[in-house]
């Protein structure tokens, strides 16, 4: 996806800048190519980590991460052959029936998932399966709504991951259930907004098992010398498709056996 350039720190903080005041502003900006000209994957996850730097010396607290690209269509769609991944901060977190104010986001879509819950600390550059398992405590239905600071969401890898992995806010259910006693790849997901299905899935569609996808988090977070801690939580990627949502609508998800999730925009 490089178009050759040579990056440049200033071309990185150029970057970086940009997707900051777009989401002060909430005014969506273009796509970055003329500001990061060599492109690549880990200029676009350093462009992440300085704005995850700026909202830590301002305050912001990390509870979790993201992951995002897990469906194989939209891995094809864009080129690449794994997920991505975003930082999530306190202030990202609702619960179950909460109204979340559709003005902090520019442009909003929502899509079904499933969120784990760390039991206990994982750290180590590449946890085993196993140890993996290990620190995982529970499971929640969960709804995250997306949010792109690129105009029209013409995002190509490079802007998704740069922004975050496109991370808005998230809505966690109540009810936390044992992963132990979930067929996670057999649960069904329907979605509806107002009442009307807009999103069908399962949990197969999210890296063939949602628990695969969480351990391939822990595991490129392990390869940059970072690590997942007892509390934070993963919100493990979609499970159908994203739906666009507006101010008044009423969101609802019920993921098999994990019950039901909801929130209303407003």
């Amino acid at each position: 996806m490089s178009r050759g350039g040579v990056n440049t720190p200033e071309d990185i903080e150029r970057a970086a800048r940009m997707l900051r005041e777009a989401r002060v502003a909430r005014v969506p900006i273009a796509p970055l190519w003329n500001a990061v000209p060599g492109e690549g994957l880990e200029a676009a996850y350093r462009v992440a980590e300085l704005n995850v730097e700026a909202r830590l010396r301002t305050g912001g607290r990390i509870v979790g991460r993201k992951i995002g690209l897990t469906s194989k269509a939209v891995q094809r769609q864009l080129g690449v052959d794994e997920p991505d991944f975003g930082v999530l901060f306190d202030d990202m977190e609702f619960l179950d029936g909460a109204e979340v104010p559709v003005d902090r986001l520019m442009q909003p879509k929502v899509e079904a998932e499933v969120a784990f819950v760390l039991a206990r600390d994982l750290a180590g550059p590449a946890p085993t399966y196993g140890e993996f398992l290990n620190a995982i405590g529970h499971a929640l239905p969960a709804l995250e709504i997306v949010d792109s600071a690129i105009a029209g969401w013409k995002i190509t890898l490079f802007d998704t991951v740069a922004d975050n992995a496109s991370c808005g806010v998230y809505v966690l259910g109540d009810q936390p259930v044992a992963v132990g006693s979930l067929a996670l790849a057999e649960l069904g997901m329907t979605m509806t907004c107002n009442g009307a299905t807009v999103s069908v899935g399962s949990g197969s569609a999210c890296f063939g098992h949602p628990l695969r996808a969480a351990h391939w988090l822990a595991r490129a977070l392990g390869r940059r010398g970072q690590s997942l801690r007892a509390g934070e939580v993963i919100l493990s990627g979609a499970l159908g498709p994203m739906a666009p949502v507006q101010h008044g609508d009423l969101v609802q998800a019920r993921i098999g056996a994990l019950g039901m999730v909801s929130c209303r925009m407003v």
